[in-house]
């Protein structure tokens, strides 16, 4: 049994890549990011299976983040109003990067990008903002129609593309700073989680001091 989970023994920075244009205004996809956006969650240190591939790009508008599911047999399940137990992505941003504190500042943001519990009937796309349990301060809380985003069905799964405009990344300066704390986790009811960094064992969900850098490059 490993007593040190091998993600704490080395301090990772993520590139960003940036990417001008997006997100696309007439085209049918909203990113289309290319492979040198992927994050590598480096899934094999942990003899983890990955089910999603997840993309993140910025430019001076903000921060676009591209994730695709694939090998599902099911459809996707999700209620916007319990979005934490949704099929989907949750996205953790720190504009500051202040991993040195436990608990949340008015820097960290949580979305929910979902693709099905929105809409009356439950079965629409939505995105979801929350406040990070235990924080400090929160983060303002963004309107639904702030954020472009969209959902398509594929064969065994489903994209999702949406745009975080700067103004609603509270802090966010890639000037001066371009290094933000950020962490993901791709929930599937069929296939399981799938995490940035570390897992259930420790309070990723709200703990800063546990999320990777995000590297802002130009």
């Amino acid at each position: 049994m490993t007593l040190v989970p091998p993600q704490f023994l080395l301090r990772l920075a993520h590139p960003c890549v940036y990417v001008k244009g997006i997100p696309h205004e007439e085209d049918d996809r909203l990113l289309e990011l290319p492979e040198t956006c992927r994050i590598d969650n480096f899934a094999g240190m942990t003899e983890r299976r990955n089910f999603a591939d997840v993309r993140l790009a910025w430019n001076d508008m903000g921060i676009g983040v591209q994730v695709e599911v694939r090998g599902k047999h099911q459809s996707p399940q999700g209620d916007a109003g319990k979005p934490r137990g949704s099929d989907g992505l949750a996205l953790w941003i720190d504009t500051r990067d202040a991993r040195t504190s436990h608990r949340a500042s008015r820097h960290c943001h949580l979305f929910y990008f979902l693709p099905t519990g929105g809409g009356p009937d439950h079965d629409e796309p939505a995105f979801v903002q929350s406040k990070i349990n235990r924080a400090l301060n929160d983060a303002p809380i963004a309107s639904a129609g702030a954020v472009p985003f969209q959902s398509a069905h594929i064969k065994g799964g489903y994209i999702l593309e949406g745009f975080l405009p700067a103004a609603v990344l509270n802090g966010f300066d890639p000037e001066q700073n371009p290094r933000l704390g950020f962490y993901y986790a791709v929930r599937d009811a069929e296939l399981g989680e799938q995490v940035l960094g570390v897992g259930a064992d420790f309070p990723y969900w709200e703990d800063p001091s546990l999320w990777s850098v995000l590297e802002l490059m130009k």
